[in-house]
């Protein structure tokens, strides 16, 4: 049993004259008849009556006629939803973020993406590097922003978005409040708030090693805005990129000797081909003219 089948039926079922059924199904009525006969043969009896010019539908067809109707409509539903889809009147993008990155470089573009493409729907899942790849390998994200101190495994196709300077971030009073730059050698000894999730730590741990800096590590926490705000509380110092989002009363200035800078970057798996609006999306990140930060995106040794 084919579709044509069950809509020249219902054509029939609606009209109870064949002439008017192959009219309304864009068909001769021979061709609308054979469709008619290899439904009957199909389904084992006749589901109509033919008397003159009377058609009347059978038990049988009286039986067919709720099922075949309810197949027709998911039929069409499932067409509409595919047109949406298709059209990206009605689509999703799942987007995986770094839990480290701020939001404020992000509103403009996604705000553009929003007026253009009102039907779809953007997902943000926040995670770890490590975590996002998992996702991002296993098809759970559609795309991901992040950055790797190490790389990126060689199965994703990775884009550099932008580039973000690490500050070393204190309260207001602090005797860096009164430096422009802060050597990276100046927070020997110092009490130090571990970001646990920043995936530099590591690399900010040799950087402090190689500049005999020793600092006290007295917390750690995964909440970047706890770190934040128990150091604007005076509890400590901890290192933070540039366009992070920073609570009210923290004080911020650039490392340097040597600067430490990260890479932002798109992240898709190699090979894999995208929906309609992802594509469109992808689009968009890369034509985005994203926004610069207070320090010149130079280059550094770190």
């Amino acid at each position: 049993m084919d579709m044509h089948h069950i809509r020249y039926f219902l054509a029939v079922c609606e009209t109870l004259n064949f002439t008017r059924a192959a009219e309304k199904c864009n068909v001769t009525q021979p061709a609308l008849s054979r469709a008619i006969q290899q439904l009957e043969e199909e389904v084992g009896g006749l589901v109509f009556r033919r008397e003159r010019n009377l058609t009347h539908l059978t038990d049988l067809g009286a039986l067919l006629r709720p099922r075949l109707q309810q197949i027709m409509d998911e039929v069409n539903d499932v067409k509409k939803d595919v047109r949406k889809f298709l059209t990206l009147e009605d689509a999703n993008v799942t987007l995986g973020i770094m839990c480290t990155i701020g939001p404020t470089r992000f509103t403009g573009l996604l705000a553009e993406f929003r007026v253009r493409y009102p039907g779809v729907t953007l997902k943000l899942v926040e995670g770890i590097p490590e975590r996002l790849s998992e996702q991002l390998e296993a098809g759970d994200l559609d795309i991901a922003i992040m950055a790797a101190a190490e790389g990126f495994p060689e199965r994703f196709d990775i884009e550099p978005l932008y580039r973000e300077r690490f500050l070393v971030a204190f309260s207001a009073g602090h005797r860096f409040e009164k430096m422009d730059v802060v050597p990276i050698s100046a927070v020997d000894g110092e009490t130090y708030l571990l970001r646990a999730n920043c995936e530099y730590d590591g690399k900010l741990s040799d950087v402090l090693r190689h500049c005999q800096a020793g600092v006290n590590v007295a917390y750690a926490s995964e909440r970047e805005d706890w770190i934040q705000n128990m150091v604007a509380g005076g509890l400590g110092i901890c290192f933070i990129p540039e366009f992070s989002a920073v609570v009210p009363g923290l004080q911020t200035r650039p490392v340097t000797d040597p600067e430490v800078w990260r890479d932002v970057c798109l992240a898709s798996m190699s090979g894999r081909r995208h929906s309609p609006a992802v594509s469109s999306f992808l689009k968009a990140v890369r034509a985005h003219d994203w926004p610069q930060g207070r320090y010149a995106p130079e280059r550094s040794a770190a």
